[in-house]
């Protein structure tokens, strides 16, 4: 299993994953709150560009030569995931109870950042990142993912057809109703979904549906690590949409980085 550690800058605390050690990243707190990651790349790197997108709860992935320049003006691009192009691009992505997820390539050095809330997963982010590496030459046993702090299944508690939008994505039998693929996904061990008291209600585990995604694709266990914390119950660190109503977020970044640098 994968170790998670805390690492400190300006007097607070963030979270890293040792799957990821090769590159300079971290989970941060709400303790950082309101920085943009336009100063929270210094606590990774002095020379990183920054990159970041206007999320919107899709899957669409973009790279940086995608994006509008630093200097135009007008709105950013809309997307939910970045991959890198090059080395020293910061990629970062922000979030409450969504999952974010840290993608890197130990062969080549490259990184994906990934916003992946129930509607991204539903429609496959996570997996439309790892095709967009793959596309510019990662091979899936070279990939390590950090799926971050995010809301907890146990506590996340959903429709019956939003369990099924994202259960559909890691079962055989998609034609079902959304019942049946419910029932399903609750029989399974280790299972994104649990069962709940509530009539229509299931409570579903967005970061377990992502690994298990990752699984289906061929990474191995080996290769995927969960945070062991979850922003819905530590208000201490995090900011949870669910438990209060109010739109703030923490950052999640990841540096690229080139061959020469990678150990």
């Amino acid at each position: 299993m994968a170790d998670w550690y805390w690492q400190s800058w300006q007097g607070q605390d963030f979270l890293c994953c040792d799957l990821l050690q090769p590159w300079p990243h971290g989970f941060f707190t709400r303790q950082f709150w309101p920085q943009t990651p336009e100063t929270l790349t210094a606590s990774l790197s002095a020379n990183a560009a920054v990159q970041r997108v206007k999320q919107v709860h899709g899957n669409r992935v973009l790279a940086p030569a995608d994006l509008p320049a630093a200097a135009a003006e007008g709105p950013m691009a809309e997307a939910d995931g970045l991959l890198s192009d090059c080395a020293h691009q910061a990629l970062w992505v922000c979030s409450a109870d969504c999952s974010p997820v840290l993608i890197g390539d130990r062969a080549t050095g490259q990184v994906a950042a990934v916003h992946a809330g129930w509607r991204g997963t539903a429609q496959t982010i996570v997996p439309v990142a790892v095709g967009k590496l793959q596309a510019q030459g990662s091979r899936l046993e070279d990939l390590v993912v950090a799926i971050g702090p995010a809301i907890a299944g146990e506590v996340y508690q959903v429709s019956v057809d939003v369990a099924a939008a994202v259960g559909r994505t890691v079962v055989n039998d998609a034609a079902s109703d959304d019942e049946a693929v419910v029932r399903a996904l609750l029989q399974k061990e280790h299972s994104p979904l649990l069962a709940d008291d509530t009539p229509g209600k299931v409570r579903l585990d967005v970061r377990q549906a992502n690994a298990w995604q990752l699984e289906q694709l061929g990474l191995g266990h080996d290769q995927v690590a969960i945070a062991p914390h979850c922003t819905f119950q530590e208000p201490e660190r995090f900011f949870s949409y669910r438990r209060t109503g109010e739109k703030q977020v923490q950052w999640s970044g990841i540096v690229s980085r080139d061959l020469a640098e990678l150990p």
